[in-house]
C-alpha cells in the first residue's frame, strides 16, 4: 500500500475532547492560591475565566461534547491531515514507518486554534467583550487573534520583546487579525515596569508576559479576561482533538503507533497527540512510548525540579505542581520562542512523575539541521518548535536503522515555518549556537 495521506471527512472529525485527568492513576495535586496556599476554588478563578472554562479546568469526566460553534469554525481546516512522510523514510533509509500528523494547515499555522476557538467562545457567551493573553513565538497569539475575530471580541497581545523583535511577520499577522500587541516587558503594567527597571535591556519571558496579561485582566474592572494557551487542563483538553483523529488516521493506515512524539513548551502539543493514545495505554490497551521533546536551553522536565511554583514571573498565577526551572528563570533567547517557558503542563509533568512518557532535551542547531531535512524531503518548512519533535522522530527512525527494527512512529508537527524564515536564515549563515 503506497498511501501517502490518510483523510477523514468533516462528518468523521470526533466531536468530544478527551480529559486524561479521569484515567490518570491518581488525582493532580490540586492549584494553590498564590496569597493563602490553599487549593483553589473555582470562584478563586472567575476574574480570570468565564463559568464553563473553569468548570472544565476541574472536570474529571472522560469526555466533553464539542459546541456547534466551535465545530463549525474547525471545519474550516479539521480533520487535519495524517501524513506518511515516507520521501523521508527513504532519505534516512530506515525500516521505520514515519507519520506525522500536520497542524499547520490551520488559518494561523499552528495547532493553536484548536483551544483558541473554544476560548473565545465561551468568552463571548458568557459576555466577556475583551481577551487578554500573551504570546511567545506569536502562534498562540496569532490563533487568539483570529478566535477573538470571528466572535466579536477584542484582543489584546503581550508578546514576549525579543521574539517581538525577531518575527516582524508574527506581529503582522496578529494585527491583521485586528489585535493589539505590545512588545513584553512593557510600561504598561507593575510587572513590567519591576522587569524594565532590573534590565532595561530585558529579552522578556513567556513568564513575564504571562505576568503583564494576568495583571492587565485582572485590573480590567470586569471588562476583560485572560486565556492561556498551554499547560492548563481546559487547553491541554481542547487539543486532544488531534490525537483522536490520529487515532481514526491510524486505522485507516492500518497501522498503530509505536512511538508518539511531540514538541514541548508548556505541554498543549505533545498532549493534544499523546493524550489519546496514552488513555488507551491508562485504560489497559496497547502501550506507546511518549517522547516530549524540548530545548536543552530550557529543560524543564530533563532538568527541572517537580514541585510547586508559580505559573508566571511576578507571583500573580496560582501555583501548581510540575517540572519547573523556577518561575524568574530567563531562558536564553532561541529562536523557538513557543518553547521559552519555565514550567511544564501539571498533566505532562504527571505522567512523565508515572513514567509513562520520557523526555528529552536537544540543542537549537541539532533541530535547525533536522528541519531543513524534512523541509528538502517532504518539501514542509517546520516552526522552529517543530523541529524539536523532528528531531526525535529522526533519531528514532535512525536507531530502527542501526537496529533492524521496522517501528511505527507517529509525531506532531505543530505549525509550519513560513513566518519564522529569519531563523533558518540565521542558520545558514551559522549564526545560531547552542
Amino acid at each position: 500500500m503506497s498511501q501517502t495521506k490518510f483523510l477523514l471527512s468533516e462528518d468523521q472529525m470526533p466531536t468530544t475532547w478527551y480529559n486524561v485527568v479521569a484515567d490518570l492513576p491518581k488525582p493532580l495535586d490540586p492549584m494553590l492560591h498564590p496569597g493563602t496556599r490553599q487549593p483553589v476554588t473555582p470562584e478563586d478563578l472567575a476574574p480570570l475565566f468565564p463559568a464553563e472554562l473553569i468548570a472544565q479546568e476541574f472536570s474529571t469526566e472522560r469526555e466533553t461534547d464539542i459546541p456547534g460553534a466551535v465545530l463549525d469554525v474547525y471545519r474550516q481546516w479539521r480533520p487535519s491531515p495524517l501524513v506518511r512522510a515516507r520521501r523521508l523514510e527513504r532519505a534516512l533509509d530506515t525500516p521505520a514507518r514515519i507519520y506525522f500528523k500536520n497542524e499547520g494547515v490551520s488559518p494561523a499555522g499552528s495547532h493553536k486554534p484548536n483551544t483558541a476557538v473554544p476560548q473565545a467562545y465561551y468568552n463571548k457567551q458568557a459576555g466577556v467583550e475583551r481577551l487578554i493573553t500573551e504570546t511567545g513565538a506569536g502562534q498562540w497569539g496569532s490563533s487568539l487573534s483570529l478566535a477573538c475575530r470571528y466572535f466579536g471580541l477584542v484582543c489584546e497581545v503581550y508578546m514576549v520583546k525579543v521574539s517581538y523583535r525577531q518575527k516582524p511577520y508574527r506581529r503582522g499577522l496578529m494585527e491583521t487579525y485586528g489585535a493589539t500587541v505590545t512588545a513584553s516587558p512593557s510600561e504598561r503594567t507593575e510587572a513590567g515596569r519591576a522587569a524594565l527597571a532590573a534590565d532595561p535591556d530585558s529579552p522578556g519571558s513567556l513568564g513575564l508576559a504571562i505576568s503583564e496579561a494576568v495583571e492587565a485582566a485582572v485590573n480590567s474592572g470586569g471588562t476583560a479576561k485572560y486565556a492561556l494557551g498551554s499547560v492548563l487542563n481546559h487547553v491541554l483538553m481542547h487539543q486532544t482533538i488531534i490525537g483522536k483523529e490520529a487515532q481514526l488516521q491510524m486505522e485507516l493506515a492500518e497501522d498503530y503507533p509505536d512511538i508518539v512524539i511531540g514538541a514541548a513548551g508548556g505541554g498543549s502539543n505533545f498532549g493534544g497527540l499523546a493524550l489519546p493514545f496514552l488513555g488507551e495505554q491508562l485504560r489497559g490497551g496497547r502501550p506507546v512510548r511518549a517522547i516530549a521533546v524540548e530545548p536543552a536551553s530550557c529543560p524543564t522536565m530533563t532538568e527541572g525540579r517537580f514541585d510547586y511554583d508559580f505559573g508566571d514571573t511576578a507571583g500573580m498565577t496560582p501555583l501548581t505542581k510540575m517540572h519547573t526551572l523556577g518561575h524568574d528563570f530567563v531562558p536564553p533567547s532561541i529562536h523557538a520562542g513557543g518553547l521559552r517557558y519555565h514550567g511544564m503542563s501539571p498533566i505532562i509533568s504527571q505522567l512523565k512523575e508515572f513514567d509513562y512518557l520520557e523526555a528529552r532535551a536537544v540543542p537549537q542547531t541539532a533541530c535547525f539541521e533536522a528541519g531543513v531535512t524534512f523541509a528538502r524531503n517532504e518539501g514542509i518548512v517546520p516552526a522552529p518548535e517543530s523541529t524539536h519533535a523532528v528531531r526525535a522522530a529522526i533519531d528514532e527512525a535512525l536507531a530502527c536503522k542501526e537496529s533492524g527494527e521496522a517501528r511505527t512512529i507517529l509525531f506532531s508537527l505543530s505549525g509550519h515555518g513560513h513566518f519564522d524564515m529569519q531563523a533558518y536564515i540565521d542558520y545558514f549563515g551559522g549564526k545560531l549556537t547552542d
